[in-house]
């Protein structure tokens, strides 16, 4: 119990309530209106799936700032297929794959080609804009076209639970069991603490980075598909400025920006304090501009507490040593 509440995750997590709790007393709509309970939960979800893939990423000391691209990409596929007039299945598996195969170009070119991710996927997230604009054009496909029993993935609830939420929830599950109990997850944490260690050691770092980038592309993929059905309508800016704030959620939930640190579990509580922020603010009268200052302190002060903690982390070590 000590352990549990001096974490960061329950730290957040705390802060998230309070923030919910002064909202809705300066406005009681913001929770106890027929649609604030929900959407407060429903909100985060595309966002949380995305924050996954680049958790992962992270973790191994990389980032991949072509989500929002892979997400807008996915998200006019799906809606260019369903005009096609492609079932429901194939359309998910053809975004879900559509979304790997991105993410596999940036593992290959970082994993293979030893380029710095962020380099690599600074040129994908434009050039996979790019490409979507391209595609798109001024085309913009509707919700009148989608079929109404995709739409309803983002209208639908189970036992008072959104569908997107359950299915966010069940991803981040898996994603967090795996990176706690397996060895694939463990070479992650490994790799991201320090790569040249790990290299000595014998792990396949390559394809471990490798397949952080196809899981990440994988999420964004799936975000997209999740995007689709809960908007219904789709341009070529679907998912512009999601990199960001993946990167953002994921540092303000404690994942380090160098790597081996954080869980993704933080990660999640992360992407909900983010989302849950950017509603609240202006319930609250908060300007744009402060809005944007606001997040940026968070994401400063995640930084910073992670220097702090890794200092200190170093401290202890060097006394039980002398001490020993």
């Amino acid at each position: 119990m000590r352990a549990l509440l001096r974490s960061r995750e329950m730290g957040i997590a705390l802060v998230l309530v309070a923030v919910v709790v002064l909202t809705t007393w300066r406005n009681p709509a913001f929770l106890f209106s027929s649609d604030g309970f929900r959407d407060l939960l429903l909100t985060p979800s595309i966002l949380l799936v995305v924050v996954l893939g680049q958790g992962v990423v992270i973790l191994t000391r990389n980032v991949d700032l072509s989500v929002g691209s892979v997400l807008g990409l996915t998200a006019y596929l799906v809606g260019t297929l369903f005009r096609a007039g492609v079932p429901t299945v194939l359309v998910i598996a053809a975004g879900l794959t559509l979304g790997a195969l991105l993410g596999l170009i940036n593992g290959a070119l970082v994993a293979l080609g030893r380029v710095p991710s962020m380099v690599i996927t600074l040129g994908t997230l434009y050039a996979y804009r790019g490409l979507c604009v391209w595609w798109a054009g001024a085309d913009r496909i509707d919700a009148s076209e989608l079929p109404p029993g995709f739409l309803r993935l983002g209208t639908q609830q189970i036992l008072g639970l959104p569908v997107l939420t359950i299915i966010s929830g069940l991803a981040l599950a898996a994603v967090a069991w795996y990176l706690h109990n397996t060895r694939g997850g463990r070479e992650c944490y490994a790799i991201g603490s320090d790569p040249e260690a790990a290299v000595l050691y014998g792990l396949d770092v390559r394809r471990r980075v490798l397949t952080a980038f196809v899981f990440s592309g994988l999420m964004a993929g799936l975000a997209g598909v999740l995007l689709a059905a809960r908007y219904g309508t789709i341009n070529s800016a679907a998912g512009d400025g999601f990199e960001l704030e993946a990167v953002g959620a994921a540092v303000i939930g404690g994942i380090a920006i160098t790597g081996g640190v954080g869980t993704i579990v933080g990660a999640a509580l992360g992407a909900a304090l983010l989302v849950t922020i950017n509603r609240a603010l202006p319930v609250l009268g908060i300007p744009d501009f402060w809005q944007r200052a606001v997040v940026g302190v968070l994401i400063l002060g995640a930084i910073v507490m992670d220097r702090v903690m890794a200092v200190r982390q170093h401290r202890r070590r060097i006394e039980k040593r002398a001490s020993s």
